[in-house]
């Protein structure tokens, strides 16, 4: 779980993070080129300046989070909760 976890700064190419549970989560000017966070929870979590180009958000839970000047270039967003 990493829920409430301050990961912001941080280089995350290519992780593995389905289904991972980021509620909450700093996540702020994170490099997660590439990544796979299909079915993540993200709500509420600080995505500020998070580069996600390319990555794989399908079904991920964003609502209630902050993506304000958050890098998303070819990311797959189908399905996922942008609400809030």
């Amino acid at each position: 779980f990493l829920s409430e976890a301050n990961i912001s700064g941080a280089t995350l190419l290519h992780a593995e993070l389905i289904k991972a549970d980021l509620r909450g989560a700093g996540i702020r000017e994170t490099n997660l080129t590439e990544a796979c966070l299909r079915e993540a929870d993200l709500r509420g979590a600080d995505l500020r300046g998070a580069e996600l180009i390319q990555s794989d958000l399908s079904h991920a839970n964003l609502s209630g989070a902050d993506a304000s000047e958050t890098y998303l270039s070819g990311a797959n967003l189908s399905g996922a909760d942008l609400s809030g």
